[in-house]
């Protein structure tokens, strides 16, 4: 936010945050926790990455960022929360439960930043914090957490107290959900972040990620085929729809390794893509087979190893295709693996459902905390921030949609299968882009989008008008139609798309 103007939702929360102190300000927990609030505002959006032990979530993170910075061994550093946010320089901190703080060194090995918690216990760390100049995490703070339903009580107890803390807004505005497969154990914590924080206002703020996708095809070349089909039937799983925006399958390693890609594994894959089907199939039999000497092929064990562990079976298949199919070099074949990933819906998904959407989550956890607070710790002056509450929520329409995407998501909004599914679209939940809305392509022209809208709004004003719709549900056509009127006023007036995370190469609209 730093240069701009705060946008309506996250000016409100400001005012609503001003009064607050005015309140509260004599009472020192209470006063450091508006701050703490006003100063989440004006951050970037806080988004978690959380999942089971061995989900992949350190390396999905790395895929995200665009480099190997987030340790994915099972040392110690896994065991706490590590915040990953813009850096002008490396810097890595160890805050300490106890409200100290010691800088540690940047030391990298094996191209990896290597962290090390100085003989501090885990049980006596608060949270890591990673300053990184990258692009990327100019406008996320992306934050690693230890594995829920850990055999250690202790780490599930670290992510599960900051994601899903008692009687007050999660840490996390959104949070990035990683399956492997759909467990009672990860309902149960979708629940319970939705129940909490900005989702105890009726918001529906998290993605899931069906990591490791590859490993659902065994490795073959059309893993990822399979695993679209796998995402696609969680996504319509009514528990699951009702906790996540949506479900997006991604070979995590390879996104990871392909973005980091070196010009010795480039030259190694094109050496076993020179070999002849019969022998490069043997080859990759298994793992075992893979790795075993042999005088069949010139890449080394020990470099075939790297291979392995930084691309799978599944990896190293596809980028035989890829260059065998004409990919001439190493910036080629990165983009192509990473495409192949299913990274780059993942991102857009990030930029859609998050990203564009970042004023209203983070408003939502500041009016949550103050909520909270009044609601806890009644006292004169309190009904005052009770009003702008209600007149807050009440008044904005940016909330009314986050409102009734959770309604429909959940309870149900009393239309029909196909006009719920249209309101859902318009009001945001495929994402927030006015193309995304009216269910053009990304990139339909402004004249197409604004002619989809036009005809959306006839139809729902005309439903919202009719005397034989119900009073609710006509309050709901009612929000989805001034939904339609932000469409076509943004489409005339150029408005200005959400920043994507673009993969390497790509451009951002």
């Amino acid at each position: 936010m730093t240069g701009t103007a705060p946008g309506l939702p996250v000016a409100a929360a400001l005012g609503l945050i001003t009064a607050a102190l005015e309140v509260y300000g004599d009472d020192p927990p209470a006063r450091s926790a508006l701050v703490g609030y006003r100063t989440r505002l004006e951050e970037p959006l806080r988004v978690a990455i959380a999942g089971m032990v061995k989900a992949g979530k350190s390396t999905l993170l790395n895929a995200i960022i665009g480099e190997e910075i987030a340790p994915t061994d099972a040392g110690e550093c896994t065991r706490v929360v590590t915040w990953y946010r813009h850096g002008i320089t490396p810097r890595v901190t160890l805050h300490r439960r106890d409200g100290s703080s010691l800088p540690l060194p940047v030391t990298r090995g094996q191209g990896r930043l290597v962290l090390d918690l100085a003989g501090t216990p885990a049980e006596d760390v608060d949270r890591l914090v990673v300053e990184w100049p990258s692009a990327r995490l100019g406008s996320l703070t992306l934050i690693d957490t230890p594995g829920i339903a850990s055999v250690s009580g202790a780490t599930s107890a670290r992510s599960l107290d900051f994601l899903t803390p008692e009687d007050a807004p999660s840490q996390a505005d959104a949070v990035v959900y990683l399956l492997r497969h759909l467990h009672a154990a990860d309902l149960t914590f979708l629940e319970a972040f939705r129940d909490t924080g900005v989702g105890r206002s009726g918001t529906v703020n998290a993605l899931a990620v069906l990591s490791r996708a590859d490993e659902i095809g065994a490795g073959r070349i059309d893993a990822l085929m399979s695993a679209r089909n796998v995402a696609e039937r969680y996504r319509r799983d009514g528990s699951l729809r009702a906790l996540a925006l949506g479900v997006q399958p991604v070979a995590g390693l390879l996104a990871q390794s392909a973005r980091t890609l070196r010009e010795s594994e480039f030259s190694a894959f094109a050496q076993l893509a020179a070999l002849d089907r019969d022998a490069r199939e043997r080859l990759l039999v298994s793992a075992d087979r893979f790795v075993r000497p042999t005088d069949q092929v010139e890449v080394s064990p020990e470099l075939r190893r790297s291979l392995l562990a930084r691309f799978g079976l599944f990896g190293i298949r596809l980028a035989c295709v890829l260059v065998r199919s004409g990919v001439p070099d190493s910036s080629a074949l990165s983009a192509e693996l990473t495409r192949h990933s299913g990274l780059d819906p993942l991102l857009r998904s990030l930029a859609d459902q998050f990203q564009a959407r970042a004023d209203q989550l983070k408003a939502r956890t500041a009016l949550i905390g103050v909520e909270t607070l009044v609601r806890e710790q009644p006292r004169a002056g309190a009904e005052r921030l009770s009003a702008m509450l209600e007149r807050i929520q009440a008044g904005a329409h940016e909330f009314a949609e986050l409102r009734l995407l959770s309604e429909a998501r959940t309870a149900g909004i009393g239309l029909s299968r196909e006009r719920a599914e249209e309101a859902e679209r318009l009001i945001g939940g495929a994402g927030s882009a006015p193309a995304a809305r009216v269910g053009l392509p990304e990139d339909a022209p402004a004249g197409e989008i604004e002619a989809a809208a036009v005809a959306a709004l006839r139809r729902w004003r005309t439903l919202a008008e009719n005397p034989l719709t119900a009073r609710a549900v006509a309050e709901v056509c009612r929000i989805v139609a001034r939904s339609c009127e932000g469409i076509i006023a943004g489409v005339r007036s150029g408005g200005p798309e959400p920043v994507l995370l673009a993969a390497p190469g790509a451009t951002t609209p």
